[in-house]
């Protein structure tokens, strides 16, 4: 039965009757009542489909929204966040999940490594094929684009090289070679390539440029894009509830608070509230700046980062003026990103 979500009814009498209420009322149900109204729902979808997909439990989140939207729709502050039913979906598709969770099979995991052991010692192609790929829409490319062969990868590959070299790109067709070559770029990613080797294959891939047209084939998503529209969007009311209700709770995110006030009118490259953003949103999860960033001269060159010193997970490299001062001086325009010995995404 492919179409079965469609003719599903909803089970709405057998709902208890506190929900049942709250539900005419236009009242948001608990999170108690609305766990039990998502074990009752996926109990009733499970009698005629064992095997729910996302596109069945979205269809049947969809309906129960419309028909109670005071009550459901996803909303914050009286915006509605995205469709208005993306939580439901991922509640009843947990529940699906759980419920099948008997009859799936263990996932082997692979064992953690002694400490006396070396991670190198993990072939490549075994550490990726362990990523997660959720959020990707086009992971690994099973076939080359019809305009393409093998040939002709190698040579739009080389004209990438010789392009890195010139001062002055032309920036879309850079734009469509790294779209032509992105089966090839994953392909590479994916068996495990290091950093280094594809910093050299593929140099694009850590510009801005290649970074972002890559990203955009692997998630759909044109990420420059999302992050400004989501910053116009909730950065305010993000900023708003750090400073009013997160320092309040967490003390280091205080900490970072006043360190900011007492250096506010001294960055320079963004503006003040985008950078007081990302460093609160740093304290809020218990993260090391200097883990996040390394700092350098204004005048230094990409050459001369003394690699040893620059830390061994993914980080940005920012030209400050003083680098005892980074945590308000970094240069948005003048940065790109390092990492040693770690997977690209």
């Amino acid at each position: 039965m492919p179409n079965w979500a469609d003719s599903f009814e909803i089970p709405w009498q057998k709902l208890p009757e506190e929900l049942v209420q709250n539900l005419e009322r236009q009242k948001r149900p608990s999170a108690r009542q609305r766990r039990e109204m998502v074990r009752i729902v996926v109990s009733e979808m499970m009698k005629i489909c064992k095997n729910p997909t996302k596109h069945n439990t979205t269809e049947i989140a969809k309906r129960m929204v419309a028909k109670y939207p005071k009550s459901l729709q996803d909303v914050i502050d009286g915006d509605v966040i995205g469709l208005g039913y993306h939580s439901l979906v991922k509640q009843l598709k947990s529940r699906v999940e759980n419920v099948k969770r008997p009859d799936t099979p263990r996932i082997r995991k692979r064992k953690a490594a002694s400490d006396d052991n070396d991670t190198d010692e993990i072939p490549a192609e075994q550490k990726a094929s362990v990523q997660d790929t959720y959020g990707c829409v086009s992971w690994e490319p099973k076939h080359l684009p019809l305009s393409e062969t093998v040939e002709s990868q190698v040579e739009k590959k080389e004209e990438m090289r010789k392009l890195f070299k010139e001062i002055n790109y032309n920036i879309d067709v850079v734009k469509e070679l790294v779209k032509c070559t992105y089966f090839t770029q994953r392909k590479d990613i994916n068996k495990g390539a290091s950093i280094q080797k594809l910093c050299q294959e593929w140099p694009f891939l850590f510009t801005e440029v290649g970074m972002t047209a890559h990203f955009q084939e692997l998630t759909g998503v044109n990420p420059m894009e999302t992050f400004l529209t989501n910053v116009d969007k909730k950065g305010a009311r993000l900023l708003n509830f750090l400073k009013c209700v997160d320092a309040q709770k967490h003390k280091q995110v205080l900490n970072a608070l006043l360190k900011l006030q007492t250096e506010r009118g001294r960055s320079s490259g963004c503006s003040e509230e985008l950078v007081e953003m990302v460093l609160l949103l740093l304290a809020h999860f218990g993260e090391k700046e200097e883990r996040l960033f390394h700092c350098i001269e204004m005048t230094s060159l990409p050459g001369e980062v003394q690699m040893e010193n620059v830390p061994p997970t993914p980080c940005i490299i920012v030209c400050v003026t003083t680098a005892s001062t980074y945590t308000t001086q970094w240069n948005c325009d003048q940065h790109w990103s390092s990492s040693k010995d770690v997977s690209f995404p």
